[in-house]
Formats: structure tokens, sequence, C-alpha cells
């Protein structure tokens, strides 16, 4: 079944993300498989505390038991993907999809009309398969981050 958008699929529903949801959320980001290897020092200690929860636009795509399978998080002023992670386990079921369809209704009642993306370069194929289009490189700043990613503009209205 392909993700509708609204922030419903199957037995997968949006939401928007709780304090509470902070170490579940860090989790998801410091085991994901995406950051094995010499990606690994970016996310090594990575930390997403309640504050950051409460003060950004974060969603969580949950399942009917509750557990988080991906999250997004949106930043409305300059607008941009901050971060998005989804589940190993559940990679290519469509909880992407979802994620994005979700944060453009977001970004739509926002009043935006792009959403800048500075990817994980393994994650270029995705964000370009749901529309977003690459407008240059972010160069790397060590010791933060060590490695060139590229610069992308996901626009709101469009549907892949």
């Amino acid at each position: 079944m392909r993700p509708s958008g609204t922030g419903r699929r199957g037995g997968v529903h949006i939401r928007r993300a709780l304090p509470r949801d902070a170490r579940r959320l860090t989790r998801l980001v410091t085991r994901s498989r995406a950051y094995e290897g010499h990606y690994a020092p970016m996310v090594a200690g990575y930390r997403i505390g309640p504050d950051y929860i409460e003060t950004h636009a974060v969603h969580v795509a949950v399942d009917d038991e509750g557990r988080v399978l991906g999250f997004y998080a949106l930043i409305l002023s300059p607008p941009e993907l901050d971060l998005m992670f989804v589940a190993d386990d559940v990679q290519g079921q469509g909880i992407g999809r979802l994620l994005i369809g979700h944060l453009r209704g977001e970004a739509r009642r926002a009043g935006l009309t792009a959403v800048r993306v500075v990817a994980h370069p393994p994650a270029e194929g995705f964000y370009r398969g749901v529309g977003a289009e690459r407008t240059g490189t972010v160069e790397a700043r060590p010791p933060a981050v060590m490695w060139d990613r590229p610069e992308l503009t996901l626009t709101v209205d469009e549907s892949p």
C-alpha cells in the first residue's frame, strides 16, 4: 500500500512528538545502520532532548502498539528539514514517504513553498525519489561533519 501523505497508513499514524519520546528518538538516531563505519562519529553521543522536541516541529510515525517507526524535525525559519530517521527494520515499507507527505502538509499549513534538505550522502536517492531537487553541496565542517553533503530543495506542493 502506498502512503497517502495524510498522516495515516495502515496501522501507522503520525503524531506530534512528546518530550517523553526524546530517548526513543535518540536511540533511533544513534543505532541507525546508515551511520555505521566512517559516518559513526556524526551520531556518537548525539542526543535529542525534551527541549528540542518542545522547541521544534517534531513528528513521529508510530504503529498501533505505540512503537516509534520514524520521525522528522521541521525548522520553520528558515525552512529546513533538520532531522529525519526511519527505523532500520521498517525501511522500504513507505514510512519515509509517509513522513515526507506529512512534512509537506505541515509546511503548507505554515505558508512555506519549499524546504531545504541537507542530506546524509546515502539518503540523497531517497530525497530525490520523493521529489527533492539537488541544489548544491554543503562542505564538510570538521570536526562535527567530516564529509560533504548534498543540499536539496523539497517543493511543498509536489507529490512524487
